[in-house]
């Protein structure tokens, strides 16, 4: 499996001078699995670019989107993801067990006039909203599992596990604080549970935390505890604030690595940035 990093940034996009190291489009996520199947998860910001790749590989025509949930930051770059456009693809959207036609809602309300000048009509490519994920979905030679966030709104993370290696994606999980529908933190790190990788929300700083609890993210101390308890292997912190520079970030990623070095604990820590690729 093979997981390139499009976008990771949270709530808005930040472009900027200050953040050419972790990148400034919002979530998006490229996998490739062992029998060349494509999944994306999500569609922020960073959807645009990986788009502009895959419409070039003639060999490709089908997708599997996973979309985790619908706030803005994770649909936003929808519009522009140009196999949406294409006769050529065949596009099969999911997301949690209960999502089926409200992904096609949601999809088709943002591009609804006055908000877009394209309703999603004009994108030609063959939609399947068919499906929700269930408990366990296969797709291509991966396993996809899928759990609640605690988050406003709901939605759901996703471990996607393909040759007995493990992925988990919680890219709005607010650990301290339980949203309707949500798990406990317990049961997040036992979902976790030694995955060869976690990327998990880690927007807040503790200050930041005291004005932001019940917006449905985590602080990235509470997120490098619960990658410490669950004994992942590879952990890195995702979603960052749109007001956390570069400069930030790599504070950041120093007291978390400080943190798991303190704990006695062997786990690889980095900051998640645009355009990078993790092999599992």
């Amino acid at each position: 499996m093979k997981i390139i990093v499009w976008g990771c940034r949270g709530s808005l996009p930040t472009p900027g001078k200050e953040t050419l190291k972790y990148g400034g489009n919002t979530t998006c996520l490229e996998l490739r699995l062992k029998d060349g199947t494509v999944i994306v998860i999500d569609a922020g910001t960073g959807i645009r670019s990986l788009g502009e790749k895959l419409i070039k590989d003639m060999n490709l025509n089908e997708i599997y989107l996973l979309l985790t949930h619908s706030h803005w930051d994770h649909l936003m770059g929808f519009p522009f993801f140009l196999p949406a456009y294409s006769e050529r693809f065949t596009i099969h959207v999911r997301g949690g067990p209960i999502a089926k036609e409200s992904l096609q809602k949601y999809l088709a309300h943002q591009m609804e006039p006055p908000y877009f000048p394209a309703r999603l009509s004009a994108m030609k490519a063959e939609f399947d909203f068919t499906h929700g994920i269930p408990m366990v979905k296969k797709i291509g030679t991966a396993e996809v599992i899928p759990i609640p966030l605690s988050h406003p709104n709901g939605g759901y993370g996703f471990k996607i596990v393909e040759e007995n290696k493990a992925f988990v994606f919680l890219p709005d999980n607010e650990l301290e604080f339980r949203h309707e529908g949500s798990k406990s933190k317990s049961d997040y790190i036992e979902f976790c549970r030694e995955a060869d990788l976690l990327l998990h929300d880690a927007q807040y700083t503790e200050d930041e935390y005291g004005i932001s609890k019940g917006w449905g993210h985590s602080t990235f101390l509470s997120a490098t505890d619960l990658a410490i308890r669950a004994k992942v292997k590879r952990f890195g912190l995702f979603h960052y604030d749109p007001n956390h520079t570069d400069a930030a970030i790599d504070g950041i990623v120093q007291i978390c690595q400080k943190l798991i070095q303190q704990k006695g604990s062997k786990i690889t820590c980095f900051g998640t940035s645009e355009g990078r690729e993790i092999i599992l």
